[in-house]
């Protein structure tokens, strides 16, 4: 069986620490853990790993955000996964900062990566881990906030954080989406 763990994030130093590229964060400690490189390739960085005879294959879409669905769309075909198989790890400001929370499906809440990996996609129904960011902002600050680096305080719970996720990933690959929601599904 095979599967593509999407971590959504914009390329460029200026974004390397941002709220917006958690899914970058978390799919480079997911290969680091793995002990697997990077390569670039087409739309995205690559890497693939085996765990439990599953193919994993992880990308880090080089389109910028809003564009996601191109490199997704184009890795899903490219590997042969089917759109269930596909896991993408998305900062959202709907859910409060500390939150980490798979699901099967759902709307793109105006993230403009989900966005686009519906059009191109084929819809909602694709797997998704959103790790909350909070809104903790001003009105009318939210790109200011989503493009901005973590607080001091939440740099300090990040790695611990960042370690659920990758473990809620290793899980959907090993048992599946259902049983992932019930046992590390977060508040």
């Amino acid at each position: 069986m095979n599967y593509l763990i999407v971590g959504l994030g914009n390329i460029g130093r200026e974004y390397a620490d941002t709220r917006h590229n958690i899914g970058f964060m978390v799919a480079d400690e997911l290969a680091n853990q793995a002990g697997s490189s990077w390569s670039t390739l087409k739309h995205a960085y690559y890497t693939e790993f085996k765990q439990r005879g599953h193919n994993v294959y992880v990308i880090k879409p080089t389109t910028y955000m809003n564009l996601s669905g191109k490199a997704v769309n184009y890795w899903m075909q490219q590997l042969k996964v089917p759109i269930q198989n596909v896991l993408v790890i998305v900062d959202d400001l709907a859910i409060p900062f500390g939150s980490l929370r798979i699901k099967p499906k759902g709307s793109a809440a105006g993230h403009n990566g989900l966005k686009s990996i519906e059009a191109l996609c084929g819809g909602q129904a694709y797997p998704r881990l959103r790790f909350g960011i909070g809104d903790n902002y001003p009105k009318g600050r939210q790109v200011d906030y989503v493009l901005g680096p973590f607080d001091k305080e939440e740099q300090k719970e990040l790695p611990a954080l960042i370690e659920h996720a990758v473990k809620m990933v290793h899980s959907f690959v090993n048992i599946g989406i259902e049983l992932t929601m019930t046992n590390l599904n977060t508040k």
